[in-house]
């Protein structure tokens, strides 16, 4: 269609150099064009065009003294991408590699993300190259505190509420609440991810790896299926590793692997989630360590990955969950997962799967959850954490997670009804774009040129 073509050559100009962010729009727009065919009206209002240009896109400065006294300078940024559904919602990554194609493909994904959860949340994203790893508790308050002194200009409870994400945990968020509270004299939900005795939520911590582990579940019933006894493959170790992990043991499964920087951890047996969790989240050390406690196990450096993708995604298991970072996932992992004998495959991670490696799925017909889709439960809770915080009450863990367990089984349907609509029943990327195109699409048209 010429139409999606030259809206993405117009993009690469205004937009140089954005790769991550060229891919996401390609991914979205190719799985609309049924739509676009069907509904003449998105192109006479110019949705596409409209989509692809963020509202609002702020790039600062972030000074701070580390521990010996020396200026560093990092860059910060905030891109508020889309309001027609409500106030920007979406985490601040914290990491060397983030730039301003990183974080404009990850706010262009959470527009849709968020619009398939139902509820009242537009999309927006965030973060610095600022890594914490390494960093003293100090330095990391201190630069939280300088970012913060900048970004809290352009954030409110009913503008835009910023969430964690990569780097950016409880110490992240409660140095970064610290510092708005100071500079606003404000009490509000303008953070989500917040500490459980100053207006968090139970089970946020949760959200993601849940709801990716709810989404397979709900792909797999509707094939007579379920995780029950299925060996699984999980990449990355932090929360949402950690928390996928958690509940595929809870549902009958055997998760065998995990990650992180250094490589990855094989446990035939099944990953030990209390050391794990010690490791991780109360020492935040390397899983080498794990090895220490569990001399059965293997660890693959990175040095030893295949030069043609990662270690992660090359043992026989029948699902896989994704839950590291961007392109994790390879067209030569594909076909590992799949002649390994994988046939459901739940994104906890934002675009991890390459795009040669979706259509690799999406031709074999598995079980195949978007991370739009698969990985929504931890924006939904925030969502659940920011009612809250506008009620000043808490609910149970019980209450939180059941709501999560329905927003994902909506958001399965509405991937899964739309997909049936337009006659590719399994093809849960086209269901999961045209459903939450056409929510957002129409609620822009409803209101207007803004």
């Amino acid at each position: 269609m010429p139409y999606v073509h030259d809206t993405l050559l117009r993009l690469q100009k205004s937009s140089p150099a954005q790769t991550e962010f060229y891919q996401a729009a390609e991914e979205v727009l190719d799985s609309i064009r049924p739509l676009l065919d069907k509904d003449k009206h998105y192109r006479e209002q110019g949705i596409i065009e409209r989509l692809v240009e963020p509202e609002r896109q702020i790039f600062f400065r972030v000074v701070w003294h580390d521990d010996q006294g020396r200026v560093q300078v990092n860059k910060g940024y905030r891109v508020q991408f889309n309001s027609a559904l409500g106030p920007y919602k979406g985490g601040l990554r914290f990491h060397h590699s983030v730039n301003a194609g990183i974080i404009k493909f990850l706010g262009f994904e959470q527009i849709f993300k968020n619009a398939l959860t139902g509820l009242a949340i537009g999309g927006g994203k965030g973060g610095s190259d600022f890594n914490p790893k390494g960093r003293s508790d100090m330095e990391v308050m201190r630069f939280c505190q300088a970012y913060m002194t900048e970004l809290h200009r352009h954030i409110g409870a009913t503008m835009d509420v910023p969430a964690g994400d990569i780097g950016v945990g409880a110490r992240e968020i409660g140095y970064l609440y610290g510092q708005y509270k100071r500079l606003t004299g404000s009490y509000e939900g303008v953070l989500t991810g917040k500490g459980l005795n100053w207006g968090g939520s139970l089970a946020r911590k949760e959200a993601t790896g849940y709801g990716a582990v709810y989404f397979a579940e709900n792909m797999l019933q509707d094939r007579n299926d379920s995780l029950k006894n299925k060996v699984c493959l999980v990449s990355g170790a932090g929360n949402v590793a950690i928390y996928t992990i958690e509940k595929l043991y809870e549902l009958g499964a055997l998760p065998v692997t995990c990650s992180d920087s250094q490589g990855t951890l094989y446990h035939e047996q099944g990953i030990d989630l209390a050391l794990l969790k010690d490791i991780k989240e109360r020492r935040r050390g390397a899983l080498t360590e794990y090895l220490d406690s569990h001399p059965d196990a293997r660890f693959i450096s990175v040095d030893e990955y295949p030069a043609d993708g990662h270690a992660v995604w090359r043992f026989k298991a029948q699902a896989a969950f994704p839950s590291a970072t961007q392109n994790e996932l390879t067209e030569a992992d594909a076909q590992a997962l799949l002649a390994n004998g994988v046939t459901c495959i739940s994104e906890g991670a934002n675009m991890p799967s390459t795009a040669k490696a979706v259509d690799l799925f999406l031709e074999a017909g598995i079980c195949y959850g978007p991370g739009k889709a698969a990985n929504a439960g931890g924006v939904a809770t925030s969502q659940l954490e920011m009612a809250q915080n506008a009620s000043m009450t808490q609910w149970s863990f019980e209450e939180v997670d059941n709501r999560l367990k329905e927003i994902m089984r909506g958001i399965y349907q509405r991937s899964s009804d739309t997909a049936r609509e337009f006659n590719q029943p399994s093809n849960l990327v086209l269901g999961a774009n045209i459903a939450g195109f056409r929510k957002v699409a129409d609620a822009m048209i409803d209101q207007g040129l803004v």
